[in-house]
């Protein structure tokens, strides 16, 4: 049985081991991501400058959301109580990496920026999720697939947002709703809780008002 040092030399281990992580996700200088982005290969679409600046701002909201996601996810990684919830956590939080690596890329192509709240939603996000994660394994599990329901409806919002001619937006978006499609239908099936209506429309105010503000900031 492991003593009491060892179990916070673990938490300590598992605190450090998440460091890095977070300095990618809020400084804006992310590794490569483990998969090409989807719009790589394809040209730019000619945008009006109006369309462009619409384009940044949904982007900007799928970068945003990809940060909270990993705050979502480390912070639940770091106080689940079994191994193979912890290891779920991870292997969704790697791909959405790559999701906040590819927004990152579209929003420097469109000559725009990252929000300048994602650390405040990243501070917000990771306690939620560590809390989540202290409260239980299935309740943590349920809060992914319910804030995964929430990401698909926004993607799909914006894919019909986007300007018709904008492949390489809309390849992004579409292969990001496929993952996030995914990480839903897993942490379900690993054990989560389906949350109540209730609770899933709190939620879903909650991002609403990160939607409203990233797109602006």
């Amino acid at each position: 049985m492991a003593t009491a040092a060892q179990r916070r030399l673990s938490l300590l281990d598992r605190v450090i081991g998440e460091a890095d992580t977070v300095l990618r996700a809020l400084s804006a200088r992310n590794k490569a991501p483990a998969r090409p982005s989807p719009a790589q290969g394809h040209s730019e679409s000619p945008l009006s400058d109006n369309e462009r600046r619409h384009v940044a701002g949904l982007m900007r909201v799928n970068h945003t959301g990809e940060v909270c996601a990993q705050a979502l996810y480390q912070g639940q990684a770091l106080t689940a109580k079994l191994a193979e919830v912890r290891d779920e956590m991870r292997e969704a939080a790697r791909e959405e990496a790559d999701h906040l690596a590819w927004c990152e890329q579209r929003l420097r192509e469109l000559d725009s920026h990252t929000s300048a709240l994602n650390p405040a939603w990243y501070g917000l996000s990771f306690m939620l999720g560590a809390t989540a994660g202290a409260v239980g394994d299935k309740w943590s599990l349920g809060f992914v697939a319910a804030t995964e329901e929430r990401v698909c409806r926004h993607l799909r919002e914006h894919l019909k947002s986007l300007p018709d001619d904008d492949r390489k937006s809309r390849l992004i978006l579409q292969q990001m709703l496929e993952d996030e499609e995914r990480h839903g239908h897993n942490a379900l099936q690993a054990g989560g809780v389906d949350f109540p209506q209730p609770v899933k429309d709190l939620m879903t105010l909650v991002s609403q008002a990160m939607t409203k503000s990233s797109y602006w900031l």
